[in-house]
């Protein structure tokens, strides 16, 4: 799944090509996940013209000129954004190849994993692929955008709000495992399975420590490490295993600065002993035994 260094990533390249474009028209494709419906966005979306393209944890928000309703775009576990116009080509999201970026973006456009399409009036396409349909777009008006922010998403790793105070009084009654709390999107918004892992290895932390079991010292610790994780994952591009392709069809270049993620079996970059692998909140989970306390 695309963490936050990767939907922003999207995000930045993909406003470079439809801020300021109108939408010309709109075509579902064997998908469910559409609100209010595929019929009302098809006669809605026609003449919308993009204002901006933001992000809140791993959601992509459009805003509209002279309209107060938003198009939300998740790409949950394998969703694909692709930007098409003349020789201008850029992807984003869960690729289905490594080889190219046509490949990467399965192929031929649409495909059999296309799941909606939207014309530009600037002569661009953009293509929203999903190989398992987790993904979903929506339209909601700015009292339900606030809502689903507000129940959905808590503060991001770079945000100011997420300082100690906050994180002290999230984990100080949770006997759950310090991983799954940071990984909870509600708590802390953006934050996927690698730069938790990640983060906790910058920290000295296990990631089957009870939360409430941290001390000050340790809660700083892990602030200041999420919040450089993502900064540099963001500044890399994201992370490529065998999946993310960047907005611009490339791989993220971020999985060389990784210290312990996809690594068990090798020698702990700080004291060189054997990294180990176990499950913790039912993700696979990579740390060191002897540096991570």
């Amino acid at each position: 799944m695309p963490e936050l260094p990767e939907v922003e990533t999207i995000r930045r390249d993909l406003e470079k090509y439809v801020i300021g474009a109108s939408f010309q028209n709109v075509k579902f494709i064997d998908f469910k996940n559409v609100a209010p419906g595929a019929a009302f966005l098809a006669k809605f979306l026609p003449g919308k013209k993009v204002t901006a393209v933001r992000r809140r944890g791993k959601l992509l928000i459009l805003d509209f000129k002279d309209t107060d309703r938003y198009l939300l775009l998740h790409l949950k576990m394998t969703g694909q954004l692709i930007f098409i116009a003349g020789d201008k080509k850029i992807a984003g999201g869960h690729s289905l190849s490594n080889n190219s970026l046509a490949a990467a973006v399965g192929g031929d456009l649409p495909n059999k994993f296309t799941r909606a399409f939207f014309d530009f009036d600037n002569g661009g396409r953009l293509f929203f692929n999903d190989l398992r349909k987790f993904g979903y777009i929506k339209l909601v008006d700015k009292k339900s955008l606030e809502k689903i922010l507000a129940d959905n998403y808590g503060p991001e790793p770079l945000d100011k709000a997420l300082d100690y105070t906050y994180l002290q009084a999230i984990f100080k009654h949770r006997e759950a495992p310090v991983k799954a709390v940071i990984l909870n999107q509600k708590l802390i918004a953006g934050l996927g399975n690698i730069y938790a892992d990640e983060s906790l290895f910058m920290a000295g932390i296990r990631p089957n420590r009870s939360a409430k079991s941290l001390k000050k010292t340790e809660i700083e610790k892990l602030r200041e490490a999420m919040g450089n994780i993502i900064k540099k994952a963001i500044k890399a591009r994201g992370t490529t295993f065998r999946n993310f392709v960047d907005g611009q069809g490339q791989k993220g270049n971020f999985m060389a600065q990784l210290k312990v993620y996809q690594r068990h079996g090798q020698a702990c970059p700080l004291c060189g002993r054997p990294l180990q692998k176990i499950k913790v909140a039912g993700r696979g989970t990579h740390y060191c035994q002897y540096c991570q306390k």
